[in-house]
């Protein structure tokens, strides 16, 4: 959505509803991406237009029909600071701000009012606009709360972060790993809780043997080890029955909804287990049904039975799905023992490729073993590519 809004003393002085071409004064951008746009960018025009720009992300609909689609954050935001000039825009992430403070994304636009209006950039006076909510009648509280916590952070934004965003509101897990140490030791940890220390272990070697076999052919270079420390772990923690029952109950799932939520409210949850849910007689895809917050007890019981999983006595890994992703962790150990013996600076990009492969397996249920089987044809063309880069035959490792 893109509104021309004018400001005058008296109806009259307006003559135009729609603001000309490098004409506007501000540019209040909600959204990122309406705020590069080309009709917006149109109404810009360096040393007479500020901008005041939301930077959070919000994914277009094209990620649904590509998971691989990048933010072009960057690219936007240079759009924006290319049509205003150097020093002409502010960009902050008022959405993650105003959702932390109020609870509710609704209140990022009030937010960001209150914001430029501190800024001294909209003419208009602070009792004109607590008067407008007002007259408007729709969450008058929430929206005057929203308008003052966005002079605040004109201010001390620092300070409204802290309080929007406090560091113990941040699951640990939610944190980006800043090393390669750091990527393979937290995921180490995160198997050793998923199933047992031997199956981390089983982990950890094979990046070591990776990360081995990449210094001595190309020293300096982490790119297969990265990736293999992802993809590896990737398929290694599928989320079965009781991985999804240890994350129910671990503690830190209810910790956040006790923090978001207050008053007497009711958790219900939506599954398929695939050995009771119905399937879509049209599709026949496994249908979700609604369990209430008894189901908990349930998965407490579960997630002490993980060192069930993939033995004789796992029932939940008898199914089609399980054992596919069993089979799958296998397969990719073959495709990196063939990696690490062939393995030199020549094939090095193609063994990247290669290793990247698992990444592609995305999703639950159908969804998943189409991205499965589309994984598996891709591997076949690249191990021959990266067997040709490596002067080595074919070897029966699919």
């Amino acid at each position: 959505v893109l509104s021309h809004v004018r400001v005058a003393a008296s109806p009259e002085t307006i003559h135009a509803v729609r603001i000309a071409s490098g004409d506007a004064r501000l540019l209040l951008g909600c959204d990122l991406v309406v705020s590069a746009s080309g009709e917006a960018v149109s109404k810009l025009r360096p040393g007479h237009t500020q901008a005041i720009v939301n930077s959070h992300q919000t994914i277009t609909g094209d990620f649904t029909r590509n998971p691989d689609l990048a933010f072009p954050e960057q690219a936007l935001s240079r759009a924006v600071a290319n049509a205003v000039g150097q020093g002409g825009v502010e960009f902050l992430d008022a959405t993650g701000l105003a959702t932390g403070l109020l609870g509710d994304s609704l209140a990022t636009n009030l937010f960001m009012l209150g914001f430029a209006y501190q800024r001294g950039l909209v003419p208009v006076s602070a009792e004109a606009i607590d008067r407008a909510i007002e007259l408007n009648g729709a969450a008058v509280d929430f929206n005057r709360r929203a308008f003052r916590w966005g002079r605040r952070a004109a201010i001390d934004r620092d300070l409204v972060a802290a309080r929007a965003i406090p560091p113990e509101a941040m699951p640990a897990t939610h944190r980006l790993s800043e090393t390669l140490d750091e990527v393979i030791a937290r995921r180490v940890e995160f198997l050793s809780r998923y199933q047992n220390t031997a199956y981390a272990v089983r982990y950890g070697g094979w990046v070591e043997r990776i990360r081995a076999a990449e210094a001595a052919a190309i020293p300096g270079n982490t790119a297969l080890t990265d990736t293999v420390a992802r993809a590896l772990f990737k398929l290694m923690a599928y989320k079965d029955e009781y991985e999804v029952a240890r994350l129910y109950t671990d503690g830190d799932f209810l910790k956040r909804v006790a923090r978001q939520f207050e008053g007497d409210y009711k958790l219900k949850i939506h599954l398929a287990p695939p050995l009771v849910a119905d399937r879509d007689a049209a599709t026949g895809h496994l249908k979700k049904r609604e369990y209430g917050p008894r189901i908990l007890t349930a998965f407490r019981v579960l997630a002490r039975l993980k060192f069930l999983r993939g033995t004789a006595f796992d029932i939940f890994g008898r199914t089609e799905e399980r054992r596919a992703e069993r089979q799958a962790i296998v397969d990719y150990e073959a495709r990196l023992g063939e990696i690490t013996a062939a393995l030199t600076a020549a094939d090095h990009a193609d063994a990247v490729a290669l290793a990247a492969v698992p990444l592609d397996i995305r999703g639950f249920g159908h969804i998943k073993e189409a991205n499965r089987l589309r994984a598996q044809a891709k591997d076949a063309a690249l191990a021959e590519r990266f067997r040709a880069a490596a002067g080595t035959p074919a070897l029966a490792a699919e």
